[in-house]
């Protein structure tokens, strides 16, 4: 893992503490999950808060914007899959987001949503494990309608994370900010 426990701080106690290494799908999984979520926290970091409403052109989001859709989708991730009734369809996407993510929404400035960028990932970690791998393991309706496992489905949630960590670096570069994993490599090399 790239980051250090002062900037990432994040990551699950019992990995980082006792060097436990995961021995099932779903702890490799959180620990992915915590690897992304820590990496997307210190590329948003590193944009001071005076460009968080900076957006490439009107029709995309702001950083702002991006750092809420991260904490929508991972708390809908989070509530309809560890759910014994999951269901995608229950509403309509905006209302099933809303369902879940009213914190992020409230969030009134910077510092909060980077509070809660950690929070939500700590309590998503909590409520993934009580509802164990079997759980995870087993299959439900995709949105697109099709069977798949709710494992599938939370590697899904973690990928769009990791997209969207991708997004912040490329705003990093065109606001002349060299991205932080970039700046740790750098600071490793030299």
């Amino acid at each position: 893992m790239i980051g250090s426990k002062d900037l990432s701080l994040c990551y699950l106690p019992d990995l980082e503490d006792t060097m436990i290494q995961p021995t099932t799908i779903l702890e490799e999984a959180l620990e992915s999950w915590q690897d992304v979520r820590a990496g997307f926290i210190d590329e948003v970091r590193n944009i001071p808060g005076k460009y968080w409403d900076f957006r490439p052109t009107p029709e995309v989001k702001s950083v702002r914007e991006l750092v809420v859709h991260v904490l929508e989708i991972a708390m809908m991730m989070t509530g309809e899959l560890t759910r014994e009734d999951t269901d995608f369809h229950r509403a309509p996407w905006p209302k099933l987001l809303k369902t879940y993510a009213g914190r992020a929404y409230k969030a009134k400035n910077r510092a909060e949503l980077l509070r809660l960028l950690k929070s939500q990932i700590q309590e998503g970690d909590k409520r993934f494990r009580a509802a164990g791998e079997l759980h995870m393991l087993q299959h439900i309706e995709r949105f697109d309608g099709n069977k798949g496992t709710r494992m599938a489905w939370f590697w899904h949630g973690i990928d769009q994370e990791m997209y969207h960590r991708g997004q912040i670096t490329v705003y990093a570069r065109l606001l002349g900010i060299v991205p932080a994993l970039t700046q740790k490599i750098q600071a490793m090399s030299s």
